[in-house]
């Protein structure tokens, strides 16, 4: 029989229900492996900070490392030596490292995932480039995996995360089985059909400030650079330079994404058809509207408004 060994991280101020639901969600993989006759088993063991700090000969090995969500900023915001240095010798014993939302922090302040493309919740992307700036990133993605490092992005994803490992342990037929079990839909899907554009307004710089305060209700007019420049009271060099370090985007970039986050709030509360939307959003050219909206949601309108519109708004 292969029997694998699994340690989900219980650090502070983490979601529980993710921290229980690994180990049963992973029982419940036991129970289909049973029932089908696959001879794999998975324990599940929850370790706490005081349980790393236990000097252990020999230490344990665990096929893979789960660090789950958390509700609390302070408790990923800064390193944890138990935690960082667990995380580092397991690695060097063989395990994967396995994050979800939140828990990519503890994973980056590794270094091991330096070279890796990481995915994390959206709205913790701004900070997470603060503290990693080095770090690739990509949080369009609900999961990645890149081998003994597996991250996933929104605060349920860890259901994603314990589904990918089942699938790699077991086989597609099991995870099939838990989604029926479970009823919940074990198909690919993307964090950004989930992202709300929510621009930095917190980075201190009045006069870039001032600008997006005023493109926030004139999204659908046509800006120029030299204009908005003005409006910062800046030169348009140095305008682009502060505009792109405080926001991480350039001004075109902003605006579109401003006017498809406007996009998505008209599909979710309202009936209008996409062409009147677009029009009303600054798009002249209903296709460009729609080409711009699938490249960053990862769906097109109709996709869009099928998934997330279950009644008609009155």
């Amino acid at each position: 029989m292969k029997h694998y060994q699994i340690a989900v991280i219980a650090y502070p101020h983490c979601l529980l229900s993710a921290v229980y639901g690994f180990a049963e969600t992973f029982e419940l993989a036991n129970e289909a492996c049973a029932e089908t006759g696959l001879d794999v088993r998975i324990t599940t063991h929850i370790l706490r900070e005081a349980d790393l700090l236990k000097d252990q000969d020999p230490q344990p090995l665990y096929h893979a490392v789960l660090l789950p969500p958390s509700l609390e900023k302070a408790s990923y915001s800064e390193k944890t030596s138990s935690i960082n240095d667990f995380l580092i010798q397991q690695h060097q014993q063989g395990a994967m490292l396995c994050s979800a939302c939140a828990g990519a922090f503890f994973l980056a302040y590794t270094g091991l995932t330096d070279k890796r493309v990481m995915t994390t919740h959206w709205a913790l992307e701004g900070l997470f480039k603060e503290r990693f700036p080095n770090q690739p990133m990509d949080t369009s993605k609900i999961l990645i995996n890149q081998g003994d490092v597996i991250s996933a992005g929104g605060m349920m994803s860890w259901m994603d995360l314990a589904l990918e490992l089942v699938q790699s342990l077991t086989n597609a037929h099991i995870v099939r089985q838990l989604g029926k079990i479970l009823v919940i839909d074990t198909g690919k899907r993307e964090q950004r059909y989930y992202q709300q554009f929510q621009p930095n307004l917190d980075h201190g710089d009045a006069a870039i400030l001032a600008v997006q305060h005023y493109l926030q209700g004139h999204f659908a007019e046509l800006q120029r650079n030299e204009s908005m420049a003005a409006r910062a009271k800046l030169t348009p060099r140095t305008f682009l330079r502060r505009f792109a370090k405080c926001t991480g985007l350039n001004p075109n970039e902003y605006i579109q994404r401003l006017r498809i986050q406007m996009a998505c709030n008209a599909l979710e509360q309202t009936t209008l058809p996409f062409e009147s939307i677009a029009l009303q959003i600054g798009y002249e050219d209903v296709g460009s509207c729609r080409k711009a909206f699938q490249k960053i949601m990862g769906l097109t309108p109709s996709a869009f408004r099928q998934r997330f519109v279950s009644v008609n708004p009155q």
